[in-house]
């Protein structure tokens, strides 16, 4: 019988169980996939603590990559012995699992599926981050947080193949030299700098057109005071915790600042826009524009420890799981 990571409870690391699981044949429209990489991710934690509920038992996971060994009755898109990937469909943290067929990717012959675990839901957030929820051009200059993690290596590396300047923002000097080999102009260590005083000096006071903020409460407001005068700020992550709630006036005090909290399930909901956004990454990595980091990898059944070094802080680029 396949294993699983399952959650009975939330809280911290230590709700993480190694559980025997009953899969089952696919109904309609999904299929069986056996998983050969999952990705681990910031949104795993949420699940994990109980701030994005879930019924439980919970098997956690929102990303991963494997082949197809079972399709159920009305499945059009996949095929048995399919590669494919894909981000979204909780439940990732298993060695095998039932997904909805028209949620997986096809996976191109010269991408592997490590790669593709580490890249489809970091990969595609920043495919959209960059090309859809603002369209970043050349000349620009933008700024991005978490510049060294799994998404912001990833957006850095684009966005400067785009000709956009990157500000980047690391929280130590090893992750800086990580953040300046993925094509940041300019990154600032926020351990020992200020953040909004760094941008404003490299961008002579006039501020960046556009903030991309995985961080979360700790950065909201100093990622405001680093936009220019119609500005956005793009909030996609909590990695320090939720942010407070905040006045629409706040806003306009600012610049006539524009702010939105986007979510890779609301820019992927219809497959044809799931197939463009991946096909757009898939592009990207076999034209060398963006090269994917894995930095680790652990068993699946270490899970825990994974998600320890993540919210420690201690992983660089993407982390992957294996089952």
């Amino acid at each position: 019988m396949p294993h699983a990571i399952r959650i009975h409870e939330t809280g911290g690391p230590d709700v993480l169980r190694w559980e025997e699981v009953e899969v089952g044949s696919p109904g309609p429209g999904e299929v069986r996939l056996r998983q050969t990489a999952i990705g681990l991710n910031f949104i795993d934690t949420y699940y994990r603590s109980g701030l994005y509920p879930l019924p439980l038992p919970a098997v956690l996971g929102s990303e991963g990559a494997g082949v197809v060994v079972e399709v159920g009755p009305g499945v059009a898109d996949v095929n048995v012995g399919d590669r494919v990937a894909y981000a979204g469909p909780v439940g990732a943290y298993a060695e095998e699992r039932l997904v909805t067929a028209n949620r997986l990717v096809p996976l191109p012959d010269d991408v592997d599926d490590r790669v593709a675990a580490a890249a489809m839901l970091k990969g595609m957030t920043a495919q959209y981050l960059l090309r859809r929820t603002h369209r970043v051009e050349a000349g620009e200059t933008i700024l991005l947080h978490s510049a060294a993690g799994g998404v912001g290596l990833i957006a850095a590396q684009w966005a400067r193949s785009l000709g956009a300047t990157v500000i980047g923002t690391v929280s130590s000097d090893a992750k800086a030299v990580l953040a300046h080999e993925a094509g940041c102009d300019h990154v600032v260590v926020t351990s020992r700098e200020s953040i909004v005083a760094r941008v404003r000096e490299i961008t002579g006071g006039a501020g960046v057109r556009v903030v991309y903020d995985a961080v979360g409460k700790d950065t909201f407001d100093g990622s405001l005071d680093c936009l220019a005068p119609l500005g956005l700020m793009v909030s996609f992550g909590n990695a320090s915790g939720p942010v407070p709630p905040v006045s629409p006036l706040v806003l306009s005090q600012k610049g006539s600042l524009f702010l939105t909290r986007p979510t890779l399930m609301t820019y992927t909901a219809k497959r044809e826009d799931l197939l463009a956004t991946a096909a757009d990454l898939f592009s990207v990595i076999r034209l060398g524009a963006v090269k994917v980091r894995i930095d680790a990898t652990f068993p699946l059944r270490e899970a825990a420890a994974a998600q320890v070094a993540l919210e420690a802080r201690r992983t660089t680029g993407s982390t992957v799981l294996l089952p």
